[in-house]
This record gives C-alpha cells, sequence and structure tokens, in this order.
C-alpha cells in the first residue's frame, strides 16, 4: 500500500503542473506558520498556555483558526471572521432578491459574492479583535492596555485575518484545493506532535487500554469517512440520436456524491455553536450578579459535553450540509442543460420532472451525508471522559478535516494527471 502512495505521488511530481501547484501550496503554508509564530503584544504566554490547554472552547478557537491561537500570534483570529462573512453573505443570497440573482450567474456572480464577502470580513474582524481583548483581558492573560496599544492590538489582529484570507485565497486560486481547508489542515497537523506529547505525559498505566480503544475508533473512523467522502450515486444519461454526434457516445453519467459539501458544514457549525460560550466568558467578567449568573448557566448549558450542545452542534451540521450542497449543486440548471443538450434520463421526462427527479435524489442521499457529518461531529465527546483528556475531545472533527483534505489534495491530482494526459493526446 504504500508502495503505491509513493508510486502515485512520484508519477505525480513528474508533471510540470502539478509539481508547480503542490510547491505554490507548499510554499504558501510555511509562510502561514512562520506568521503563526509571530507574537502579538501584551500577553501572558504561560497564562495564556495553561488557559488554553484547560479550556475546550478556547481549544476550538485554535483548532478553526488554524492553529494560530495558541501563539497568541498577529493570525490570533485566523480565518473566523472570513468564515462568519461567509455564513452571512450566503444566507442573505436566499433572502435579498439582488445576491439570489448573483448566485445564479456562475463565476462572473460568484466573484462579486466573494468579493462582498471580503468586505464583510473587516469590519467583523474589528469587532472579534476587541472581542478577543476583552475576552482575554477578563481571564487575566491580558493586561489593561492604553488607548495607542489597543488600536495597535485591534489593527495587528485585523491584518493578520485579511493576511490570512488573502493566502487561503492564493492557494484556491494557483495550488491544490480549497484555501480555507487547507490552512485549518496545516493547524490540526501543526498541533499533533504536542498533543501527542501532552497525551503521553498525562498517561498512566490504567489508561492505557482506554486509549486503545480510542485509537481503534479513531481508525473506524478514519475508514467511514473515506468510504462516505468516495461514495456516490451515478444517475445515469442517455442522449439523442443527434446529440450524439456531437458528445461522442450515447450514454453518460451525473455523480451525486453523498458527502456533497465536504468539510465547509462542519467548520460553519463551529462558528456558530460557540457563539453561547463567547457570550457567557464575556458575561462572566462583568460585576453585575445576575450577568455572571447568567454566564455560569450558559457555561454548563452548552458545555461540550452537555445534551444541548451536542444537538445544537448535530442540528447545525446537519443544516448547513444541505444548505451548502444546495449551493454547490444545483438541479434546475443541471436539468436545463441537460435539455438543451438532448440529453435525458431513462425513465424521466426532460425539464421540470427531471429537476423534481435529481432533487428528490439529491435530498435522500444528502440525509445520509448530513448525519454521517453530524455523527462525526459530536461522536468525540462521547469519548472525552474515556480518554480522560480535554486534548482529544475534538479529534473526531480534526480526523473529518485531514482525512478529507487529503482525498481532497488526491482528487485534484488525479483531475490534473488525467488532464496532462488529455493534453498529450490532443498533441
Amino acid at each position: 500500500m504504500l508502495t503505491s502512495i509513493f508510486s502515485f505521488f512520484r508519477r505525480a511530481v513528474q508533471i510540470r503542473e502539478v509539481r508547480r501547484k503542490l510547491l505554490i501550496t507548499a510554499g504558501i503554508i510555511v509562510v502561514f506558520r512562520l506568521a503563526a509564530h509571530i507574537p502579538a503584544i501584551g500577553i501572558d504566554r504561560e497564562s495564556f498556555g495553561s488557559l488554553l490547554s484547560g479550556n475546550a472552547f478556547f481549544s476550538l478557537l485554535d483548532i478553526f483558526s488554524g492553529g494560530t491561537l495558541a501563539n497568541f500570534s498577529i493570525l490570533a483570529l485566523g480565518l473566523n471572521p472570513y468564515i462568519n462573512a461567509s455564513i452571512v453573505i450566503q444566507l442573505m443570497s436566499f433572502v435579498i432578491p439582488s445576491l439570489e440573482e448573483l448566485s445564479k450567474e456562475g463565476e462572473f456572480g460568484q466573484e462579486k459574492l466573494n468579493q462582498y464577502t471580503r468586505f464583510l470580513t473587516l469590519p467583523l474582524a474589528v469587532f472579534q479583535a476587541f472581542g478577543m481583548y476583552a475576552l482575554l483581558k477578563n481571564t487575566g492573560v491580558l493586561p489593561d492596555l492604553s488607548p495607542l496599544g489597543l488600536i495597535t492590538l485591534v489593527v495587528t489582529m485585523t491584518a493578520g485575518t485579511l493576511f490570512t484570507v488573502w493566502i487561503g485565497e492564493l492557494i484556491t486560486e494557483y495550488g491544490l484545493g480549497n484555501g480555507v481547508s487547507f490552512l485549518i489542515f496545516a493547524g490540526i497537523i501543526a498541533r499533533f506532535p504536542s498533543l501527542i506529547n501532552q497525551t503521553y505525559t498525562t498517561l498512566r498505566p490504567e489508561d492505557t487500554v482506554k486509549i486503545g480503544i480510542f485509537l481503534v475508533v479513531s481508525l473506524l473512523i478514519i475508514g467511514m469517512v473515506v468510504f462516505i467522502n468516495e461514495a456516490m450515486r451515478q444517475i445515469p444519461i442517455h442522449y439523442s440520436r443527434r446529440a450524439k454526434e456531437f458528445i461522442g457516445g450515447d450514454r453518460s453519467y451525473i455523480p451525486l456524491r453523498v458527502n456533497q459539501a465536504g468539510v465547509i458544514p462542519i467548520i460553519f457549525a463551529v462558528s456558530l455553536v460557540l457563539l453561547p460560550t463567547l457570550i457567557s466568558q464575556f458575561l462572566s467578567g462583568s460585576g453585575n450578579q445576575q450577568l455572571a449568573s447568567i454566564a455560569v448557566g450558559l457555561t454548563q448549558l452548552f458545555n461540550p459535553q452537555s445534551v444541548v450542545y451536542n444537538v445544537l452542534y448535530f442540528t447545525l451540521v446537519v443544516a448547513f450540509t444541505y444548505f451548502y450542497t444546495s449551493v454547490v449543486f444545483n438541479p434546475e440548471k443541471i436539468a436545463e442543460n441537460l435539455k438543451k443538450s438532448g440529453g435525458f434520463i431513462p425513465g424521466v421526462r426532460p425539464g421540470d420532472h427531471t429537476e423534481k427527479y435529481l432533487r428528490y435524489v439529491l435530498n435522500r442521499i444528502t440525509m445520509a451525508g448530513a448525519a454521517f457529518l453530524g455523527l462525526i461531529a459530536v461522536l468525540p465527546s462521547l469519548f472525552q471522559n474515556a480518554v480522560g483528556t480535554t486534548t482529544l475531545a475534538i479529534g473526531g472533527t480534526s480526523i473529518l478535516i485531514v482525512v478529507s483534505v487529503v482525498l481532497e489534495l488526491v482528487r485534484n491530482i488525479e483531475s490534473q494527471m488525467i488532464m496532462n494526459k488529455y493534453d498529450k493526446y490532443l498533441k
């Protein structure tokens, strides 16, 4: 198996275009990880390290900041403001007619929506930078800064977010894969050595069996992630006699993946499920006793081990899976294109009937993919007490992101290799 993997990548790097994209992706990730170690001003590193290791909320923030929060670097906010801006813009595209029209205008409309997302990222980054300062000041790891120091911190963290968004888009445009997923993937991988060391140093002899069970379950999760990501429903397409002359064949198929949305629903869901805990952290630092009691209630209610937290997390993942699938796969447009090209699904009328059939099939297979993503998201909390360490509380989400990004990378490399063979054939 290892031999076939090495053989695959050896053949891939021999192709100039693949080699160029791999080098660009690797170079950008190196720059990102170097910038992630440039500290912001005023932080007490030892106190912050203790807070991060003992708080599941900050551990989640660190994962989805791309591993930049652990050092409280200039990139500490990471991609969180950009992710939140993406959620807002995509939700608004279903409410505001002008944005809905843009979402249907193909590449031009998508570029416009991306531009609006970048514009919205700026004020959200400023707001979250102020919020992060207030939050860490309440916990005692940041001192009271002067107005100039506070402005410097906010400007630095905002610029760090915009820089992270920029290099993520560079990966998307010139590299291999989705830039946001790749940067989060890099942060997870960077945390593995310290996570393993921390688990090893706190491991007791009686915990060995529990750790072994967790590792076995992790392997099963990896296998399930690979299976679900690769699973698809192939809908056969036949063409009329006139269309055969242009297409070069009489049949094809539409591939509908079970997990059409990838890891994006997990990323979106985490951004929202952390809001109650973030609010409780703010309220806990206030001098008002009633607000402090509300903060305690929110903390208990939305603890990662609580039923409410896991039900909300599962529901958000399922909802965002359906939402994002509807964004990336448009049955109406596909049915229209099939009708224009002379294609049809056997036993289904072209036009509206084809659209309804595609939507019906898509909803059914998305249900399986959404349920799987939701279970993977909440499954690790069931093992946290058994393993005895909060550092593994989000292991399932981390495994899902890592495996999905690797599979996406392999698929992109394979497509580049096929295109290279096709170009050689034409020449």
